[in-house]
C-alpha cells in the first residue's frame, strides 16, 4: 500500500479522490434509471416481466413473481443448521440491541391545562431490497428487517433478484423468514424500487425503502425520494484504522483487507502516527492479498483507494479521521476509549483489537447499515427511528390560551398573514 505523509494539500487530494466513488458522479446512468421508473409507474407488472427477462433472463409472471411458502422451506433443506443456529444467534442480538433504541410517546401537562407531546408511531409498510448479484448477504437481510419488526411496521416487503431459473439464494431466504419478512417478490434492479415505490398489479406500494445495491438501485432510490421515505444512497464500503504504534500490523493489515475485497471501488485506510507500523502493515498486506480468494479485487480497491497516512502526532491523526468520515472506523491506539472521546465523524467505531470490523456486519448487534462516501457527517446507521415518525401534541385550555393570544397574533400580523391572526383573535371577542 502506499504511504502518504499527512498535510493539507495531501488531505484535500484524498478526499476529491474519495468522492469520485459518489453517486453524483454516475450521470450517464440517470436518463437510463429515469426510463425504467417511469415505465413500471406506467405499466406495472408488465414492465417488471419485461425486465426480468432482459436483465435476470428470467421469464417473471404474475403466477411465480411472489415467492411461495414452499420455496422457503425448500431453502431451508438447502442451508446447513449449523448456518442457520448462527443466523438465528445474530438476529438475536440485533434485536436486542434494537429494543434499546425504542422511543415512547410523551405527554407534558402543564397547570393552567395546556398539554404539549410527541407521538411515536411506526410507518404502515418498509421494503427492503436485497442485492442478488456477486454475491448474497443474509447479514443485510437481518440488520434491513429487524429494526423495522422492532419499531412496529406492520407489512414488511422484500424485493431480491432471481437467477435465470427464477431461483433465489437459499441464505437470502432463510435469513428473511428468520427476520421475519412478510412478503418477498423476486424482482430487483431499478425497477424493483420504482416498484415498492409506486406498486404494481403483484408488488404492493411501501412508505420507505431500505438496503443495498449497485448503482442502478442506488439511483433509483434517489430518484423515487420524495414518493416514498429512504435510508440513504449507499456508496461502496469503506474502513478507517486509526492507530498508534502499540497496534499489532498482522491486525491492521487484515482488517483492511476485510473491506478492500467487498468491491473495486471499496477504501481502506490507514491513519497512523508510527512510520514503523506504517511499513510493516504494507508488508502484512502484501503477504495476505497473496493468499486471499478475492485478490483481484483487493488489489484494484487498495491501487485505487487504499492509503497509509502517516501523521506527524495523534491530534494530527484524529483529525484526519473526521474530515474522512468514514463508514467504518477501528481505534487501536493505546487507550482507545479516550480517543474515541474525540471521534465527530463515524458510521461505527470498533475499538481495541479483539474489536475487528467483521464483527459488526454480522453479530454483535449494532447495525451494520451505515453512511458512506463522507456521509456520517450528517448520516447515522440505520436504527429503529427510520422505521417511525413522530407527530406534535398541542391542546390549550382558554386559560393557556388566553395568556399568549395577543404575542400570537402581534407574530402573524408581522408576518402579514391577518387570518392566522384572526384565527386566534375571534376566540376572544
Amino acid at each position: 500500500m502506499r504511504i502518504v505523509e499527512i498535510n493539507k494539500d495531501s488531505i484535500n487530494d484524498i478526499l476529491k479522490n474519495l468522492l469520485k466513488r459518489s453517486t453524483g458522479n454516475y450521470g450517464d446512468y440517470e436518463k437510463i434509471v429515469a426510463d425504467i421508473i417511469e415505465n413500471v409507474k406506467e405499466n406495472g407488472d408488465a414492465a417488471l416481466f419485461e425486465y426480468s427477462k432482459k436483465f435476470d433472463k428470467f421469464d417473471l409472471t404474475a403466477e411465480n413473481i411472489k415467492v411461495t411458502k414452499e420455496e422457503i422451506e425448500e431453502a431451508y433443506s438447502l442451508v446447513d443448521d449449523e448456518y442457520i443456529e448462527v443466523m438465528k444467534h445474530a438476529r438475536d442480538n440485533i434485536k436486542a440491541y434494537h429494543e434499546k433504541q425504542v422511543r415512547n410517546t410523551w405527554i407534558d401537562t402543564k397547570p393552567d391545562g395546556s398539554i404539549l407531546g410527541q407521538r411515536i408511531s411506526p410507518i404502515e409498510s418498509a421494503g427492503t431490497y436485497v442485492p442478488g448479484g456477486k454475491a448474497a448477504y443474509p447479514s443485510s437481510v437481518l440488520m434491513n428487517i429487524i429494526p423495522a419488526k422492532v419499531a412496529g411496521v406492520k407489512k414488511i416487503v422484500m424485493v431480491t433478484p432471481p437467477n435465470a431459473e427464477g431461483k433465489i439464494n437459499p441464505g437470502t431466504l432463510v435469513s428473511a423468514d428468520i427476520a421475519g419478512a412478510d412478503e418477498i417478490y423476486k424482482v430487483g434492479g431499478a425497477q424493483a424500487v420504482a416498484a415498492l415505490a409506486f406498486g404494481t398489479e403483484s408488488v404492493p406500494k411501501v412508505d420507505k425503502i431500505t438496503g443495498p445495491g449497485n448503482i442502478f438501485v442506488a439511483l433509483a432510490k434517489k430518484a423515487v425520494y420524495g414518493n416514498v421515505g429512504i435510508d440513504s444512497i449507499a456508496g461502496p464500503s469503506e474502513i478507517v484504522v486509526l492507530a498508534d504504534e502499540t497496534a499489532n500490523p498482522r491486525y491492521v493489515a487484515a482488517d483492511l483487507l476485510s473491506q478492500a475485497e467487498h468491491d473495486e471501488l471499496a477504501s481502506a485506510i490507514l491513519v497512523t502516527t508510527s512510520k514503523e507500523l506504517a511499513e510493516k502493515v504494507s508488508e502484512q498486506v502484501e503477504l495476505f492479498t497473496r493468499e486471499l480468494s478475492r485478490e483481484a479485487i483487493i488489489r484494484k480497491s487498495l491501487d485505487n483507494f487504499g492509503y497509509i497516512l502517516l501523521a506527524q502526532d495523534i491530534e494530527m491523526a484524529i483529525d484526519t479521521v473526521n474530515a474522512i468520515a468514514s463508514e467504518h472506523l477501528e481505534i487501536l491506539t493505546k487507550n482507545p476509549f479516550d480517543t474515541m472521546t474525540k471521534i465527530k465523524n463515524a458510521g461505527a467505531m470498533f475499538l481495541g483489537e479483539y474489536s475487528s470490523e467483521p464483527l459488526g456486519d454480522y453479530f454483535a448487534g449494532p447495525n451494520h447499515i451505515l453512511p458512506t462516501n463522507g456521509t456520517s457527517r450528517f448520516f447515522s446507521p440505520l436504527s429503529v427511528d427510520d422505521f417511525i415518525k413522530k407527530s406534535s401534541i398541542i391542546a390549550f385550555s382558554r386559560e393557556g390560551l388566553e395568556k399568549v393570544h395577543k404575542e400570537v397574533e402581534l407574530f402573524a400580523k408581522n408576518e402579514g398573514l391577518t387570518a392566522h391572526a384572526n384565527s386566534i383573535a375571534v376566540r376572544f371577542e
